[in-house]
């Protein structure tokens, strides 16, 4: 007995100088182990101490999954390394001919830089352009310059039936609003139709109005748009009870772009046929007029913040346009070229063991591993002029962005900053946690084969209160 004591002793001794890494992996066994969302489905994780510079756990972590927009990671570490935070996004205004009397004698050029922050405000500050240069008729064509990248509108292996989602636009050169309308309704008068307002306020859409105001057998209220038939009618149908609002993405958003700046041209004086617009490569010749800059910092934070996909693929087009000897007609494959040459160069790991074929991880075709995405944060880790904007951009549990109203309640509330990521079937996470000790974790999980998110998402943030409790 006296024996069996003292061995008792020995390993409780032992025990309880084990290091913390080691209690963390125990409990992250553990929670793999009796977590029922992994009776029918898979998951991977990954996690690295970074201050002590040891790894702490690993399940099926080289395994490939999809990631959904947890590879917006990979494309901001990508873009910060080889743009940097102050590369500039830049929209301009050039003319050919002469400005004669308040004519120009030739056309209007607006090139689009794939700025996919530009907003009804900066169209407007084009527009001022246009008048402060004297300008107040356009007698040749308003042109769009959609030059700078190919024509396909969405990635590799996205789902056609996304759209007219927001969070699917349609890519191009020339995107005003994110490529999408802001619609709102308000009831009217008892059995009338609702009030609606669309933003940006343009002529390039039409409204199809059939709702009717608190007529509950109206049935539910829908907003869309005639997406099928590849067109920009917008329908509202329904019965409208209270003030609602979505957002749609637009077919063309290049027509829509330079359509609504020929519509703004005229709402200030400006002269132009609406009969004009046409699309071209901008002459050598040409004399800039205006331009819209923006910086890829906040570019990246939106991207990050509210996993926004035109935002990554913006840095992702353009990360192949700054690696290609092309200045025109960039495709994803040079973009693809550009994120492998990094991944191999600067990772260390093959771009052959892995897929990406996105900047956003809409795409169906991406796989990569929880050990790919834990090499990317280790590199932004050790190198400031990476992790600073990469970890000002990451939500914050509990507090902004897609972790607003995640572990707000638990431990983890302000001491995780991380990227999420959710398609049909897939459920993601990765980033940093701040445990006791001034120890930070680089954490990669993966949820694959989940019907419910939810309870993705619930294992997820288990593992982040353990990290953070270390």
């Amino acid at each position: 007995m006296k024996g069996i004591k003292l061995l008792l002793a020995f390993l409780l001794c032992w025990v309880g100088g084990r290091t913390d890494a080691q209690t963390i992996a125990e409990k992250l066994d553990a929670l793999v182990i009796s977590s029922s969302v992994l009776n029918t489905s898979e998951v991977g994780i990954a996690v690295y101490d970074l201050t002590d510079d040891v790894p702490v756990y690993r399940y099926q972590a080289n395994k490939l999954y999809r990631p959904a927009s947890i590879e917006k990671v990979i494309t901001s570490v990508t873009a910060l390394s080889e743009l940097g935070k102050d590369y500039d996004y830049a929209t301009r205004l050039a003319y050919t001919g002469s400005i004669e009397a308040g004519r120009l004698k030739g056309d209007l050029y607006v090139i689009g830089g794939f700025d996919p922050e530009f907003m009804e405000e900066d169209l407007l500050a084009l527009v001022d352009s246009v008048y402060r240069a004297g300008i107040r008729r356009i007698d040749g064509r308003l042109i769009g310059d959609v030059s700078m990248k190919d024509s396909v509108y969405w990635g590799e292996g996205w789902s056609w039936d996304d759209t007219p989602e927001a969070f699917q636009p349609y890519l191009s050169p020339l995107m005003l609003n994110r490529g999408c309308v802001d619609v709102t309704i308000e009831p009217g008068n008892l059995g009338q139709a609702g009030r609606i307002e669309i933003a940006p306020e343009s002529d390039c859409y039409e409204v199809d109005n059939r709702s009717l105001t608190r007529v509950p057998s109206a049935g539910g209220l829908q907003i869309t748009r005639n997406w099928l038939a590849n067109e920009n009618r917008i329908l509202v149908s329904g019965n409208v009870s209270s003030r609602q609002a979505a957002t749609l993405n637009v077919y063309n958003p290049q027509r829509f772009f330079v359509q609504t700046l020929g519509y703004r041209l005229r709402q200030k004086g400006i002269a132009v046929s609406a009969d004009s617009i046409g699309f071209a490569e901008t002459p050598a010749e040409a004399c800039m007029l205006g331009v819209r800059k923006r910086p890829l910092e906040a570019v990246l934070k939106r991207a990050l913040k509210e996993s926004d996909n035109l935002a990554a693929e913006s840095m992702f087009y353009h990360l192949g346009l700054h690696g290609s000897r092309k200045s025109k007609g960039i495709s994803s494959r040079e973009a693809q070229k550009a994120i492998s040459r990094f991944m191999q160069d600067s990772i260390g790991c093959s771009p052959k063991n892995y897929k990406i074929v996105d900047g956003s991880g809409v795409s169906l075709y991406n796989y990569v591993s929880p050990d790919l995405l834990l090499a990317y944060l280790k590199y932004a880790y050790h190198r400031p002029e990476v992790y600073h904007p990469l970890y000002e951009g990451l939500p914050i549990a509990g507090i902004d962005g897609t972790l607003k109203y995640r572990m707000g309640r638990t431990q983890a509330f302000r001491r995780v900053r991380a990227k999420t990521g959710t398609v049909t079937g897939v459920c993601s996470l990765a980033g940093y946690a701040f445990g006791h000790g001034g120890h930070v974790y680089a954490f990669v999980i993966i949820n694959q084969n989940v019907l419910k998110a939810r309870q993705a998402r619930d294992f997820q943030d288990k593992v982040c209160e353990i990290l953070v409790a270390g």
